[in-house]
């Protein structure tokens, strides 16, 4: 399939102001990550606990701020998840990294996020025996209206359950009249509910504890295996084409990696595992669209002696610039879904590998290229690089 045909853009002309708006930007980046504001590392490689959380009702973030600085939780880092005003993803984060905590310590922070945000209304609550409505699971639903309404408990409480669950409901129930609108509850259940239940201020969605020193463990494990995959391809590539493919290659992929760090470092996105997942992952697509661009490069070689290196450069680029716009083209369109549509939980992945794909593409005609280039007018090969 052809979507471009016959072009002949002289992409080789713009190789200086390429390298040029690429070192800038990771200048910029290196700089911010070095003595800015750094990488915002996520819950994997700090270490703390991570609370997600939804309010009853909607709640100023200040507020959620104020109640945790009160409480000794100054590091907190706090957000709003998706488009709702009422649900809140919070990390606890330690005073200090250096501190010999253990997963225990971390665990009681994300507790002690929990307790705060819930206030002193419900002591009074739990005091007169009442049970949370909206932190109770199914099965402790159950036991508790088992003893009166054995036929109807186990029902009654799944259907609770899911209606909490649902996304109109946000995973919290905010009024006993919302139960009205399930059939099986009859009236006697309802007021037996208002009687041995109440209704928080807040239900917990999620909550995860990370040591720091596990978080330092991933932290060096996630940076071996990129170093590591780099190195793996800089050995592939030599072997199957030159080392001169080999070390543009690699060149490409450490600048794609750079400047996508520099761009999350920027942009305050969260570096967590799957965000490292998804540079594993541009590092291979990047190369895949690298190799194609090479291989074409070496057969032109072959066929185009009379002409300069510079032109086989440019015309293995245009020869093979349809393939690279379908391919980068349909890899976007469906990143770009599941960055509009995927929910907050994979956003920062799908930011990461949506620029990842621009970027790899760009590298692809213009680093790899331009090293390419390079590295013949530097060391001057005598075979395999043409005029």
């Amino acid at each position: 399939m052809q979507f471009v045909k016959k072009t002949n853009i002289d992409f080789m002309k713009y190789k200086y102001l390429a390298l040029i708006l690429s070192g800038i930007i990771i200048f910029v980046g290196i700089l911010n990550m070095s003595v800015g504001k750094g990488l915002n590392y996520g819950i994997d490689f700090a270490g703390g606990a991570l609370v997600r959380v939804v309010f009853r009702d909607i709640v100023p973030i200040s507020e959620v701020r104020d109640a945790l600085n009160t409480a000794g939780l100054e590091n907190s880092r706090i957000q709003h998840m998706g488009s709702s005003e009422r649900e809140f993803i919070i990390r606890a984060m330690p005073e200090s990294e250096s501190e010999e905590q253990d997963i225990e310590a971390h665990e009681i922070l994300g507790n002690l996020v929990v307790d705060t945000l819930r206030g002193a209304d419900e002591s009074a609550e739990i005091a007169l025996g009442r049970i949370d409505l909206n932190s109770i699971d199914v099965n402790g639903l159950n036991l508790l209206l088992q003893a009166e309404y054995p036929e109807q408990a186990a029902l009654v409480a799944q259907t609770i359950i899911t209606l909490r669950n649902s996304p109109e409901m946000l995973g919290i129930i905010q009024d006993f009249t919302q139960l009205e609108q399930i059939e099986s509850l009859t009236p006697e259940i309802a007021n037996t509910l208002k009687q041995k239940t109440y209704l928080s201020r807040i239900a917990v969605l999620s909550k995860e504890s990370v040591g720091p020193q596990v978080g330092r463990d991933l932290r060096r494990r996630a940076t071996q295996a990129t170093v590591w995959a780099l190195i793996g391809m800089l050995f592939y590539i030599g072997l199957r084409f030159q080392l001169a493919y080999g070390v543009a290659a690699i060149v490409t992929l450490g600048h794609d990696v750079l400047l996508v760090m520099g761009i999350f470092s920027l942009t305050q996105r969260e570096l967590n595992l799957p965000v490292i997942a998804a540079i594993l992952t541009l590092v291979g697509y990047s190369l895949n669209d690298t190799i194609v661009i090479f291989d074409r490069v070496r057969d032109n070689l072959k066929t185009m002696r009379k002409q300069s290196f510079l032109q086989v450069l440019n015309n293995s680029i245009n020869q093979t610039l349809s393939r690279t716009i379908i391919t980068s083209g349909t890899t976007f369109m469906t990143v770009l879904a599941l960055f509009l549509f995927g929910g907050q939980v994979i956003n920062d992945f799908a930011f990461l590998i949506m620029i990842g794909v621009v970027i790899g593409t760009y590298s692809s005609i213009y680093m790899s290229c331009s090293m390419l280039y390079f590295w013949k007018k530097i060391f001057k090969p005598k075979k395999g690089l043409g005029k």
